[in-house]
Order: C-alpha cells, then sequence, then structure tokens
C-alpha cells in the first residue's frame, strides 16, 4: 500500500446530469478534497490537463468526449495513467461491468446508486493512490 501523502487529493467530478453532479459534489465535500466540475467530456479533459487530478468520477454518457473516452485518454497519457478513475452510468449493470475495466477504470457504479457506496468507492481509489 502507498504511503499516505499529506496533501489535499484534487477530485474532478464530470457528468451533465445536474443532480448527480450536486449529489456527488455535496458527498465529497465532507472530505478534505480540492474540487473541479465539468459538465461533459471535452471540458473535464481540459481540466484535467491543467489541474491533473488525483481522482476524476465520471459519467460515460456525457455531451463531447464520453466518460470512457475520457478514461481512455487518461490512461494512454503517462502524465495522468494513475489519476483514479470512477465511472457513474445508467446504461445497465452488465454493460458497464463488461465495459468500464476495458478503458481502464478503477471502479464503476450504475445508476441510480447508493451514496454510501461511491463513498467506499471514493475512499478505496483514493487509498490506492496515497491518500
Amino acid at each position: 500500500m502507498p504511503k499516505k501523502s499529506k496533501k489535499q487529493p484534487t477530485v474532478l467530478i464530470a457528468d451533465d446530469d445536474l443532480e448527480i453532479l450536486t449529489m456527488v459534489r455535496t458527498l465529497l465535500r465532507r472530505r478534505d478534497v480540492k474540487l473541479l466540475e465539468a459538465s461533459d467530456g471535452d471540458e473535464a479533459m481540459r481540466l484535467i490537463r491543467q489541474n491533473h487530478p488525483d481522482l476524476v468520477v465520471l459519467d460515460v454518457m456525457m455531451p463531447g468526449q464520453s466518460g470512457w473516452e475520457v478514461c481512455k485518454a487518461l490512461r494512454e497519457d503517462d502524465k495522468h495513467k494513475h489519476t483514479g478513475v470512477i465511472m457513474l452510468t445508467g446504461i445497465g449493470e452488465r454493460l458497464n461491468e463488461m465495459t468500464s475495466p476495458l478503458y481502464g477504470a478503477d471502479a464503476f457504479l450504475d445508476k441510480p446508486f447508493e451514496l454510501a457506496a461511491l463513498d467506499a468507492a471514493v475512499t478505496k481509489v483514493l487509498a490506492a493512490r496515497g491518500f
């Protein structure tokens, strides 16, 4: 297990659904994290390149690049391939289970999801990165 970092992790939430974005924001504000927000895949990539987040919580179906495309781009870029990724989607449990790992996601949750499940996934993915 990596040594625990003293720095505050940066987390990007990317979702075009304002209700989900608000719910995830509310959950993450309980943690000591720097929050960034995007409403589409292109904005998410711009923020990733500028801020180098430690974790990205990505909706799969967004305007611009899809969450899968963003995740794939992260995994192919040496500067970002170690960024944690949690995929959120309402496309169906089986498809999400089969597809998200192919793009390199660390975790995935099907919408609607329990906040406790997201909180546990965030804890696990950040812990794997030393937070």
